[in-house]
């Protein structure tokens, strides 16, 4: 089975999201299972390349985006046994940031229909296309309506994959012949019509052979008004062909057993050696050195998806607890400067760290005994699995991915991987903490609830295998 990765993004060239760690993981995965997974992503100005990987240009051709003809180079490069196409046009791509400018409609759109072309250009034929998010939304469309007849194309089918409904690619309905070169009557029959825009999304949705996200709580929430972001109903219509996956995280890559940047390496058969994390912490970053007191982990953007305003409404009453908290991130300017002040009223309570390191983001993991991550809504979330692997019980609000991946502990069974709460308010989430610091005094039970954490399975030998069982389906 040949499986084609589309994606706007991907480790370890380029990251701004979890899309990244998903378009570089997942085909390494389904590698291991047999498949020939591939992957495509535009090729930016802000590329990294590690000196073991090279890049090799292969070829280029023409690209028409409305009555233009653009450049398209075509780059190659082996990262993990995983083939990535690169495509290149500095006129779209070489600029400092990768999203936000006035054309990014333009962009993708080439971007899209480049991708299509490439395909016959390097005489690969995938079974089927795994188009991911907003920006690869058209794929489907071009696809459906110009491609699909023409002999080399036949009978490719297509996954779309939502990975956060918010962000939609809503452009003017102009677009649709000026990059494209349709004629309105997929606007007017609202098949990319979106209130007035045209949607890459929809369009997405709407022509793709099947549809995914990235949790099974997600897939269920995204149909109802309140998260569905104006497309509830349509979710709805498509109900029987659209499924949640759950993403895993690359245990390669996060094994507190070999983790070469952590303080010190454990299992849960020496978790005392988890404590010497917590204290090699606490002096690194110059808070208490106390390895009895509790401290809580954020890594996290810091905006009000993430559940930042609830933890800003008890942050002082939570310091007051006896805690310490750990912040790394950025975001919203109101909660880097509320966690600035925290950290200048309470040195010895509060870091934080006002930036991203992804060293010290593994040294938190290792650190903390819980994980705090109160999100809004949370279409799979990686924090949670990332701290379960450390054995950093999550405080997660019941939605999205949490949802699927953090099991609230139960006191009558003794079951459980973390703590959780439903409704988005911050008494309860002060609650939450409340509850799971009064079972921190408990060290034999606090110990098997962190076991049943270092237990959980979230790897991505699971999600690969689901996967290549939806893929299967299609064909």
């Amino acid at each position: 089975m040949k499986i084609l990765f589309i994606a706007s993004e991907a480790d370890p060239f380029i990251k701004t999201g979890g899309l990244a760690d998903v378009a570089y993981a997942l085909p390494k995965y389904l590698k291991a299972l047999g498949i020939d997974a591939r992957v495509v992503i535009p090729k930016y100005k802000n590329i990294k390349l590690r000196d073991k990987y090279s890049i090799i240009f292969k070829k280029s051709f023409t690209v028409p985006v409305g009555w233009r003809n653009q450049y398209a180079g075509i780059f190659e490069c082996d990262v993990d046994s995983v083939k990535y196409y690169l495509l290149d046009n500095e006129y779209y791509f070489f600029r400092d940031n990768l999203y936000g400018h006035y054309d990014d409609g333009e962009r993708f759109a080439y971007f899209d229909r480049a991708v299509l072309m490439m395909l016959e250009e390097i005489d690969w034929k995938p079974d089927v296309i795994h188009c991911n998010d907003w920006h690869t939304g058209m794929i489907p469309v071009l696809y459906k309506l110009q491609y699909d007849k023409e002999d080399f194309y036949k009978n490719i089918k297509i996954l779309y994959s939502i990975h956060n409904i918010l962000f939609q690619g809503n452009y003017d309905a102009s677009i649709l012949g000026e990059l494209f070169g349709f004629s309105d009557d997929i606007y007017k029959d609202g098949s990319v019509e979106l209130y007035g825009a045209v949607s890459f999304m929809k369009g997405g949705i709407n022509y793709s052979d099947k549809v995914s996200t990235v949790s099974r709580s997600y897939a269920q929430e995204i149909q109802s008004p309140y998260y569905g972001e104006k497309l509830d109903g349509l979710l709805q219509s498509r109900a029987n062909d659209l499924s949640g996956i759950v993403n895993g995280i690359d245990y390669d890559i996060y094994n507190p057993e070999k983790d070469v940047v952590i303080y010190k390496n454990y299992s849960k058969n020496n978790l005392k050696d988890k404590a010497v994390n917590k204290q090699k912490l606490q002096e690194q970053l110059g808070i208490e050195i106390n390895k009895e007191i509790p401290m809580i982990g954020i890594v996290s953007r810091l905006t009000a998806q993430k559940g930042m305003d609830l933890i800003k409404h008890i942050g002082e009453e939570l310091v007051n607890r006896g805690i310490q908290l750990v912040v790394l991130g950025t975001g919203d300017s109101d909660y880097e400067e509320y966690f600035k002040y925290l950290h200048e009223k309470y040195p010895q309570k509060v870091s934080a760290n006002i930036y991203f390191d992804d060293v010290l983001a593994h040294r938190i993991y290792a650190a903390s005994d819980i994980f705090l991550m109160p999100s809004l809504f949370e279409p799979c979330g990686l924090g949670q699995l990332i701290a379960l692997r450390y054995g950093a019980l999550p405080i997660v609000r019941e939605t999205g991915g949490l949802k699927d991946t953090v099991k609230a502990y139960n006191k009558f069974t003794g079951e459980g991987n973390g703590f959780s709460f439903t409704n988005y308010n911050a008494h309860d989430l002060l609650y939450v903490i409340e509850t799971a610091l009064q079972l921190y005094r408990d060290k034999n039970l606090w110990k098997s609830i962190v076991t049943q954490a270092l237990e959980s399975d979230n790897s991505w030998n699971k999600s690969a295998e689901a996967y290549k069982n939806l893929y299967e389906s299609m064909l």
